[in-house]
């Protein structure tokens, strides 16, 4: 078997959105390299299910981060892609889109008004 990129776990990050099956992170990383980091169209409407997903998925990243920078690891790219270039930001201007080590902040201006509920101490699934 290939010798596996290093990648950061983010120990007690939620693995999925309960009840749904849509994961949040990866178990492990992709021998052939990390899948790319890219803006995403995002359909979702305001109390859709997909909607309540990315707020599940902001809110843990920032009771999980908060406002400092975070290494994209274990994180999954799917996810990511529907917040990133909005929501979350790349840190760096020479960001690789491919790295697992690449590091993301959230933009939490924009954040807090598309999903002002991800900043509730409690979100209800």
């Amino acid at each position: 078997m290939a010798k596996l990129p290093d990648m950061t776990k983010h120990r007690g990050f939620p693995y999925a959105m309960p009840g749904t099956g849509i994961q949040f992170v990866i178990r492990r990383a992709n021998p052939k390299g990390a899948t790319p980091i890219k803006a995403l169209p995002r359909h979702a409407r305001p109390g859709s299910g997909a909607h309540r997903i990315d707020a599940a998925f902001l809110h843990a990243l920032w009771h999980h981060f908060g406002a400092e920078p975070f290494e994209r690891g274990n994180l999954d790219a799917a996810r990511l892609n529907l917040l990133f270039g909005r929501e979350v930001l790349a840190v760096d201007k020479d960001f690789d889109p491919v790295s697992y080590e690449a590091m993301l902040v959230i933009n939490e201006k924009v954040a807090r008004q598309s999903f002002p509920e991800s900043f509730e101490d409690v979100f209800e699934v």
